[in-house]
């Protein structure tokens, strides 16, 4: 196994190679994770046998990460059989909020039924512990809020503390929120929904709806580059579900909110871009299923670019991004970049209000005096056009 360093955005990220697999590490749990992953859709399709089959197709072929949300006792019971002796070779991502009803799966906070759903999940997959235990899907600020002190989270914690689950993490749609359970220092890992056109959604709006992206944004939602930027600061792993938009939706040009179909390759090549992005995860239901994803591995560059099948003002809003990672420091002007871009993609996405115009006019220096120097663009990670961008900053702000 040849184990090399590589820059990945603003961090450095450890980077394996082994066979025709690339592995990350899970942010701060240690974990070597395969850059694709298993999702648990489509094991209620398949028998048993097939299960087997797939599973230790997936694992001989370096896919060792898996998210079993789902509280099917046929989707658990097929995995579990799939996994057979082969448990410890697998990382599961399981979820404790998520019980059978008898008829189908519910999301839940009611300790008793998290606690029959989770023992479930324990006794199907024929373990006794569970590699990252997800605070399961917290959509609202409110649902974080009533979650601090409760009987729920402290069940949670209890796991952790008695070794049942190793590392907690917790599984999101909305940036805000996640951010929010990112900075609370609770969680090694958050399971997001990532895709080009997830990222263009305005943070608050409903991405499922379709009228959402009749006002998509030309670049990426800045509470999300926040949340982004945040996780690779803090060494917090994403692991992305919704890869291609929920549905393959992205892969269909009639479907797609992006109204290009791009490829699955290209799809993998713009999550996989993240600094934070550890795995994504996929619903697989055949071991030649497996094969489709895995061409990622020796895909062509030109295979990955996803940039050629997106219009050009979102490409280039992609490509010359400002994560505010302030890696550009020191300003010779002593220029605080990162705050300066931070409010004017504010200004130019929301409009400019009194509050950021108070918040530009606080900073100690401005960004009218850049000289174009230079010196900063030899620093960004992201290629961004700071003297550009600081021009801009004058225009809108006036200083």
């Amino acid at each position: 196994m040849a184990a090399t360093l590589m820059m990945v955005g603003c961090k450095q990220k450890n980077v394996i190679k082994q066979n025709d697999m690339e592995y990350r590490t899970l942010g701060s749990t240690g974990l070597s994770v395969g850059i694709i992953g298993l999702g648990c859709g489509g094991f209620d399709e398949i028998d048993s046998a097939t299960s087997r089959e797939l599973v230790t197709y997936a694992l001989d072929h370096g896919m060792n990460y898996m998210d079993i949300y789902d509280a099917n006792p046929k989707v658990r019971s097929n995995i579990g059989y799939g996994l057979g002796d082969r448990r410890k070779e697998m990382i599961i991502q399981g979820h404790i909020g998520c019980w059978w009803n008898g008829d189908s799966y519910e999301r839940t906070r009611d300790v008793e039924k998290c606690k029959i759903g989770f023992e479930d999940l324990l006794t199907r997959l024929n373990t006794d512990y569970i590699d990252v235990g997800m605070i399961h899907i917290v959509d609202k600020m409110d649902d974080w809020q009533a979650m601090q002190g409760s009987d729920y989270l402290q069940y949670v914690k209890e796991l952790k503390e008695k070794g049942i689950i190793k590392h907690i993490g917790v599984s999101s749609h909305n940036a805000e929120v996640a951010l929010a359970i990112a900075k609370s220092g609770l969680v090694e890992v958050i399971m997001f929904s990532l895709n080009p056109a997830f990222d263009r959604v305005l943070s608050g709006k409903n991405p499922w709806d379709s009228k959402t992206f009749d006002e998509m944004l030309p670049g990426i939602d800045p509470v999300r580059v926040e949340l982004y930027d945040y996780c690779a600061q803090h060494n917090i792993a994403i692991t992305v579900m919704k890869t291609f938009g929920g549905g393959d939706r992205l892969l269909d040009a009639e479907k797609s909110p992006l109204k290009k179909a791009l490829t699955r390759d290209q799809c993998f090549a713009y999550v996989l871009s993240k600094p934070c992005v550890a795995t994504a995860l996929c619903t697989i239901d055949s071991a030649s299923h497996v094969d489709e994803y895995l061409h990622y591995l020796k895909a062509t560059d030109e295979e990955k670019d996803w940039k050629a099948a997106l219009d050009k003002q979102t490409a280039d809003a992609d490509q010359g991004g400002c994560t505010y990672c302030n890696h550009c420091a020191p300003c010779t002007q002593g220029i605080p970049i990162g705050k300066v871009n931070e409010l004017l993609d504010k200004a130019e996405t929301e409009g400019l209000t009194p509050e950021l115009q108070a918040q530009y006019d606080a900073l100690p220096h401005h960004a009218g005096e850049c000289t174009h120097c230079g010196a900063c663009l030899s620093r960004c990670p992201f290629g961004v056009d700071i003297p550009k961008k600081m021009d801009r900053a004058k225009e809108v702000f006036g200083k």
